[in-house]
């Protein structure tokens, strides 16, 4: 039986330290000659060493040492690198446990695969300076940094025999959601799910600032993290054969708090947990640990300057090329590899095998078991109505009876996620079928809703938290959804963008499997969001996301209930996708029957024949409409063209999957220019009512041969007043709408017909600044089309 604690372990420890350290060095400077078996050469070196020296010994200490616990303790452990740029760390500890090699064959287990792992770090047509989708056992795009735990609390949920070890640099723990990420125990219950380890990984400095939690005391440091309901522990030092032992002892001690925090609350169920107290490990050494103690009578080792390329050696500058040598010489290659290049099996030995290997554990390559959710039939929610627009529902209210359901019918498998909006955005009946998820006590009847197990987390009011923890969910194999106010997306636009990119580059990698959707409702939304007032108004999100390669973003605008719920029907089993959904809490009137729905939701978009009287002929005026209240103001509009202008030939069009308006050299699923024509035809006046801002619409036209497009939407006119007015001081409202109309049309001929709209706009403005509500023509407005 291996003895874990024995001083030839830890001697076998330190061999292995030295190893990645040493892979790690050389992948920043070296492309040839990698185990400087001759005299360097200026060929041997690249042209521009560019990546991050100065958190890479740290964390290479720190996945010796998880190693070692795996071994120990037969853990499911994965790792999550918080330092993202650290990109060699998770490469050489997969490559020294010969994963790498088995995903990628051609970066053999030999000096000729040494040599290629080295040139392909960070050098065109090769990999990352950072964690990234090429890199084995990552589910954690290191570019921007923040969310290292929400990403581990996301992944464990629901999986109970799992632990994330997330290592969080010092200047990541500056960050906003790192910052509130700490509140994540909260949130995990022992029993239903796994556990978090976080270590805190404390070198001292950033780019080139010391970092503020390294250099508060370990008292400071034990008040604040006990306040924040955490254990820690504390290791330091500088010495990696005095710190193995003292290592060691700190990680079987976080280990065995985790097994017997979870032993005891499986006693019970996930129903009577209580928060336990987790461990947390603060791991204090030199930034740029192990390398150069100094460079032109500056410090690098325990400086801001260890941060990048430490001492300055390439190419076209080999003056100091002895002291790059003597660095690499100093982990003693020749002790880790024999003659071939390969890394000596007793050092090999001290890896996890098979799945246990951080690299390979499936939950970082799609999930331990992925499934599809068992949709409930979206048809038997359905709302039935005899005539478009006379009876209302609210969307969302509606929605949630189906998500009811669907949580019924996936119990371990999806979860809803939000910033403490999800009563607001309607999504009340959810609460039929779960809690919320939240360890702290509960306070009846104050509380609502809270319980120890619940498949609703929207308990903490930060967006970032709740896109992280939906984020680390997918990536593992889990559904979920992520339900926001829609102005404050944008506090995680950047957040959408990096999944972007996760999801890009994880796509172009053959052994990489699919993920699941990330889905995003956004409600509360501009053009309705009661009394919070202009700050409360951006449907920009929709203009970030359309910016992005459109394989990869979908962004659907439901008119109505049945459109929302053939929609979630189609997507929420999508898979390599981002799908916004925009989506109404309010009262609205309900004009498309469930087939409607079923044939707007299939082909993205559809000529409303009861709202249309063009017979098939070229329309005098097009009207497009993308959202809730861009449909109801664009079809009051032809009510009132139609009252006015009886012989007047209007086509209507919903439009639902926005982007399959681009054009195919764009978006493979756009229409063809034929099919586009059939719609909107090459030259006839077209005003689109649109929900978000205007010049993502004059982008897809630009592409198309009809250029008289009327673009009406979000024009950054906003205000504490009414819905309608919200609506009015964009243009979005019927009296524009249909003036606008009457203008393109008829010219001059209009003038009669645009006064009494202006006259309109003023009665408006006058009424609701008396009345404080929207006039009562607005208020029980109910289409009536083309009716004889």
């Amino acid at each position: 039986m291996t003895d874990y604690s024995s001083p030839e372990y830890f001697q076998l420890m330190n061999k292995y330290f030295n190893a990645a350290n040493y892979i790690s060095v050389g992948q920043l400077y070296l492309k040839d000659n990698p185990l400087l078996r001759r005299p360097l050469k200026s060929s041997d070196v690249k042209v521009h060493p560019i990546g991050h020296w100065g958190t890479i010994a740290g964390q290479n200490f720190i996945y010796s040492h998880l190693n070692r616990v795996i071994n120990k303790y037969n853990l499911n452990m994965f790792y999550i690198e918080g330092p993202g740029h650290g990109g060699q760390v998770m490469v050489s500890n997969s490559y020294l446990d010969g994963s790498y090699s088995e995903i990628y064959p051609e970066i053999s287990q030999d000096e000729a695969g040494l040599q290629k792992l080295f040139k392909q770090f960070s050098f065109p047509g090769g990999v990352a300076s950072h964690a990234a989708p090429e890199t084995p056992g990552s589910i954690h795009e290191g570019g921007e940094l923040g969310y290292s735990i929400s990403h581990g609390v996301g992944a464990i949920l629901d999986n109970p025999d799992v632990i994330s070890a997330v290592v969080v640099g010092d200047g990541e723990s500056e960050t906003g959601p790192l910052a509130t990420s700490w509140f994540s125990n909260v949130f995990i219950n022992p029993v239903n799910d796994g556990a978090v380890l976080p270590i805190l990984n404390l070198n001292g400095f950033k780019i080139s600032n010391p970092t503020i939690l390294s250099r508060k005391t370990d008292a400071e440091l034990t008040k604040y993290f006990e306040g924040l309901g955490w254990e820690p522990i504390f290791v330091e030092g500088d010495d990696p054969i005095k710190l193995n032992p003292v290592m060691a002892q700190a990680m079987d001690q976080a280990i065995e708090k985790i097994q017997a925090i979870q032993t005891k609350a499986r006693q019970n169920s996930a129903a009577e947990a209580t928060r336990p107290v987790w461990p947390l490990i603060i791991f204090r050494a030199p930034k740029g640990w192990t390398g150069p103690k100094e460079w032109d009578n500056a410090p690098i080792e325990g400086s801001f300057r260890a941060h990048q390329i430490p001492i300055p050696v390439d190419q076209k500058d080999m003056e100091h090329a002895d002291a790059l040598v003597s660095w690499l010489k100093s982990y003693h290659p020749e002790e880790l590899f024999d003659e071939n290049g390969t890394l000596k099996p007793e050092i090999r030995d001290l890896a996890p095998k098979g799945q246990q290997r951080m690299a390979m554990n499936p939950i970082t390559n799609g999930g331990l078991d992925p499934k599809p959710l068992t949709l409930p039939d979206y048809r038997d929610y359905q709302l039935k109505f005899t005539q478009p627009g006379q009876s209302d529902a609210q969307d969302m209210i509606e929605f949630g009876k189906y998500l009811r359901d669907l949580i019924k019918k996936n119990p371990a498998t999806f979860r809803i996620f939000g910033p403490d909006e999800t009563m607001s955005n309607r999504l009340n009946h959810i609460f039929e079928a779960s809690e919320r998820q939240w360890m702290e006590p509960i306070k009846k009847p104050n509380d609502q809703f809270e319980a120890p197990a619940g498949r609703v987390l929207d308990a903490q009011l930060s967006e970032h938290q709740a896109e992280g923890w939906l984020e680390g969910y997918t990536l593992t194999g889990r559904h979920g959804i992520f339900a926001s106010y829609e102005a404050f997306l944008r506090v995680v636009d950047s957040m959408l963008t990096q999944h972007f990119k996760w999801l890009r580059k994880a796509d172009e990698q053959s052994w990489r499997k699919k993920y699941p959707a990330l889905n995003i409702i956004s409600t509360s939304t501009s053009f309705q969001q009661d009394h919070n007032g202009y700050t409360h108004q951006d449907p920009g999100i929709l203009s970030h996301l359309a910016e992005k390669k459109s394989k990869y973003i979908r962004e659907y605008l439901p008119a109505d209930t049945n459109t929302l719920l053939a929609l979630a029907d189609r997507v929420l089993n999508d898979q390599e996708v981002i799908n916004l959904i925009i989506a109404s809490k309010q009262p609205r009137p309900q004009f498309y029957s469930m087939k409607e729905a079923e044939e707007l939701v299939d082909k993205g978009l559809k000529v409303i024949d009861w709202a249309s009287n063009d017979q098939g002929q070229k329309p005098d005026i097009i009207f497009a409409a993308a959202g809730t209240e861009p449909n109801m103001e664009s079809l009051a509009a032809i009510d009132i063209l139609h009252q006015n202008f009886p012989d007047l030939k209007i086509r209507f069009i919903n439009v639902v999957d926005l982007l399959k308006l681009q054009v195919p050299a764009r978006n493979d699923r756009g229409l063809s220019q034929d099919e586009f024509d059939a719609y909107f035809t090459p030259d006839t006046p077209i005003i689109f009512a649109f929900h978000g801002f205007e010049d993502i619409l004059r982008d897809i036209f630009y592409d198309r041969q009809n250029y008289n497009m009327h673009a009406h939407g979000y024009r950054e006119n906003g205000d504490i007043t009414t819905p309608f007015d919200m609506r009015v001081v964009n243009s979005m409202d019927r009296f524009h709408l249909a003036q606008h109309a009457s203008q393109l049309v008829y010219g001059e001929k209009a003038q009669d017909f645009s006064q009494q709209m202006d006259q309109k706009l003023q009665e408006h403005h006058a009424y609701i600044r008396q009345n404080g509500e929207d006039l009562p023509e607005v208020q029980n407005w109910k289409f009536t089309g083309f009716q004889k």
